[in-house]
């Protein structure tokens, strides 16, 4: 398991299993919004968690060039990632589908117990359907593809850290189509159920998931229903106990399935 001295990102380099890195020189966006979590002088701080070396050394590159996200471990494999969850704070966990010693799952459902505040996106050379509807069943708020021409590591860790979601245009454009395909079945369950499920969120709560569905993070949300980032936080966490659900995704995909909005 590595440690990354989060001050010096130079000395980095030698981290990664001795590899050859240039020292990096760290930008960040510049219309970044200062409303936005992630600003140079605090970073979104993120574990990395995966049994590819290279793709651990591009990942890590990647996230060292943006002022923004700031990496603080990485670990390559389940064992090692557990401590690594255990022993440090931090914002956004990436991890891998497969480890060596196995699957990326459980250490996502050990970080929403042990830091329930974190968030995790889940990666993999895989793009099976199952795989992308698990890690968002275990609470999961993002998935990347590996090698991918769309994947971008920092802003998908800045999505997920400011309340939204991340998924490839790839990924989501198949999900879409595999909700259409089981949407008839879905809505002739979900008849007699809707109503009742749809009385039970009021008219604010409603509109905010819409919100939610659209992909607008918590602070968008306050600032276009004129409301606090708290409350809207708060319409959010009674929304999950309504529809039961864990994550913004389920709610987004439960809600769509029974015609909420």
């Amino acid at each position: 398991m590595s440690y990354l001295n989060t001050a010096n990102v130079t000395g980095a380099s030698a981290l990664m299993h001795g590899a050859d890195l240039p020292s990096p020189i760290r930008t960040s966006q510049s219309m970044w919004p200062d409303f936005l979590v992630g600003q140079d002088d605090k970073p979104v701080r993120v574990i990395l968690i995966d049994d590819d070396q290279h793709m651990q050394r591009v990942v890590a590159q990647e996230l060292m060039l943006d002022a923004r996200t700031l990496l603080i471990g990485m670990a390559s494999s389940v064992k090692e990632g557990r401590k690594l969850i255990k022993q440090h704070e931090f914002d956004v966990m990436l991890v891998d589908v497969n480890l060596n010693d196995g699957l990326g799952f459980s250490l996502i459902e050990l970080m929403k117990f042990q830091r329930p505040s974190a968030e995790a996106i889940m990666f993999s050379v895989m793009e099976s359907d199952d795989q992308v509807l698990r890690a968002f069943e275990v609470g999961a708020a993002g998935y990347l593809v590996k090698h991918s021409w769309f994947g971008s590591y920092p802003q998908a860790v800045l999505q997920v850290a400011n309340g939204g979601a991340y998924i490839t245009p790839h990924l989501a454009r198949r999900l879409i189509k595999k909700f259409d395909a089981n949407a008839p079945a879905a809505q002739r369950e979900s008849r007699a159920s809707s109503g009742a499920v749809s009385e039970l969120l009021s008219d604010r709560e409603k509109e905010v998931l819409r919100q939610v569905a659209n992909g607008y993070t918590s602070a968008e949300i306050a600032t276009r229903l004129e409301i606090s980032a708290l409350t809207v936080n708060s319409h959010i966490k009674n929304i999950y106990r309504k529809l039961r659900v864990r994550t913004r995704a389920q709610a987004v995909q439960f809600a769509s399935l029974r015609k909420l909005f």
